[in-house]
């Protein structure tokens, strides 16, 4: 339904995207004009919900596929403290992001195409829309694999995901869609109790974290769980998905500061998710086993004779949630950049007849990866592992977007990044383009890692 008012030269049309996000925001005015804790606890209430999403979202089925094999394989010396460091750069990256979108009222794509052109603009959707589509493949690897731990034939573990993911869209509502998502991305927590019950030796864990004991060898194995950690928690996608659900969300400059916070909760309950996976997993490091022993929910079958079938069980859904949730977010991801490229309608406050191309690139997208996961015979483990280093080394691109796009006082105004701001993004960009660097010279000339000692 479409309202319109005439004024002097121009016709407004209000929609009822305009209508819905207008309810949100007046729920916000009300909780702002008042004072107090209550009141600040009520505006982070409302606000939150993009940060948050995007750690959890980010805590996808490939990437604690990944943190699983990282304890499998290493234990928990260096890979503790390494997976946290990696969610403080995404706190650095992800933050810019609100900011561009509180600013600008824009989503990430529709600002590259305003600022760079049309040829860069449907570069960045496409190079995004790649990245998607394979890491959505993983996702319903990563439900296929969780629910058949239960004896769930795949064809019906993919039906129970497009089940979830369809409930939450059907709302057509951002606020419902956006708390129906979060409840389940809660579920990520579920592996700190897993983690509870293979009893740790916390002064080992203790000693991880204060020390940062060396990474052990230097080899192309070795380089691979690395680089998979950092595209387990940075990556294109996300950038992407917050600053558009932040002007879906209908946030303003006023509300940056909660925005802030919201993404800090979330890599705080992100990373504890992500820490109590790898210790969850170091006893079969302990035990001997190797990563290549098993594949995706096998990790729960491994840890089975440690923790028992309740634990085994716990792990299994874990893995589920995190492929439904990502699946959700990530598809949308999609569907936004699309929308905003091709000038299309692209907001969750739309009903199916006022946002056929925004569902149509969501639901495609999700029904083609879920196709290519029925077929038998995929390498599971090695396939999420590859597509987090294909994260890895399409982060920089998108980067160099953000950082511009976030430096341009014609858009950002007072909002332009400070120096210190700069200096850390700076940073996390080198840092990313250094792993790439190295990963392709393990590809091209694995002599040279030997020569360092590697194996």
């Amino acid at each position: 339904m479409k309202f319109t008012a005439t004024q002097t030269e121009a016709e407004v049309v209000i929609t009822h995207e305009d209508v819905d996000r207008a309810h949100d925001r007046v729920r916000v005015s009300d909780a702002r004009a008042r004072r107090g804790f209550s009141s600040n606890a009520r505006l982070l209430w409302l606000l939150a919900g993009p940060g948050v999403l995007v750690m959890l979202g980010e805590n996808d089925g490939p990437s604690m596929l990944s943190y699983a094999a990282t304890g499998a394989r290493f234990g928990i010396g260096f890979f503790l403290p390494f997976v946290v460091v990696t969610f403080g750069m995404a706190i650095v990256v992800q933050e810019m992001t609100v900011r561009l979108g509180a600013a600008t009222h824009r989503g990430h794509a529709e600002l590259i195409f305003e600022r760079f052109g049309p040829f860069w603009g449907w570069f960045s959707m496409i190079d995004l829309g790649i990245g998607n589509f394979l890491t959505l493949i993983t996702e319903f690897i990563a439900i296929r694999a969780g629910l058949g731990f239960f004896g769930v034939p795949a064809w019906a573990a993919v039906l129970i995901a497009f089940v979830v993911l369809y409930a939450a869209l059907m709302s057509h509502r951002y606020w419902t869609w956006e708390r129906i998502t979060l409840a389940a991305a809660l579920f990520n927590l579920i592996f700190i109790p897993v983690a509870l019950m293979t009893h740790p030796n916390w002064h080992s864990v203790g000693h991880a974290f204060a020390t940062w004991k060396p990474l052990p060898g230097f080899n192309k194995d070795t380089l691979l769980i690395l680089l998979a950690d950092i595209g387990a928690t940075v990556t294109p996608w996300m950038l992407f998905f917050q600053q558009s659900a932040t002007v879906d969300k209908g946030m303003t400059t006023k509300d940056i500061r909660f925005g802030r916070i919201d993404t800090v909760l979330g890599a705080a309950l992100a990373s504890a998710a992500a820490v109590a996976t790898i210790i969850a997993t170091a006893p079969l490091f302990a035990h001997q086993m190797t990563t290549g022993n098993y594949e995706a929910a096998e990790f729960a079958q491994a840890l089975e004779p440690i923790i028992g079938h309740f634990g085994a069980s716990l792990f299994a859904l874990g893995m589920v949630e995190a492929g439904i949730v990502a699946a959700i977010t990530i598809s949308t991801s999609s569907a936004y950049a699309f929308g905003e490229v091709a000038r299309k309608p692209h907001s969750l406050n739309l009903p199916v007849g006022e946002g056929k191309s925004f569902y149509a690139v969501l639901t495609l997208c999700a029904v083609v990866a879920a196709a290519i996961v029925l077929i038998p015979g995929l390498p599971l483990v090695y396939v999420v592992l590859i597509v987090n280093v294909v994260a890895v080394l399409a982060m920089p691109p998108a980067l160099v977007f953000l950082y511009m796009l976030v430096n341009d006082k014609e858009i950002m105004g007072d909002l332009v990044s400070p120096p210190w701001a700069n200096i850390l993004s700076g940073g996390v960009v080198l840092t990313l383009t250094a792993a790439g660097i190295l990963f392709g010279i393990s590809i091209i000339a694995p002599n040279i890692f030997a020569a360092l000692g590697g194996k």
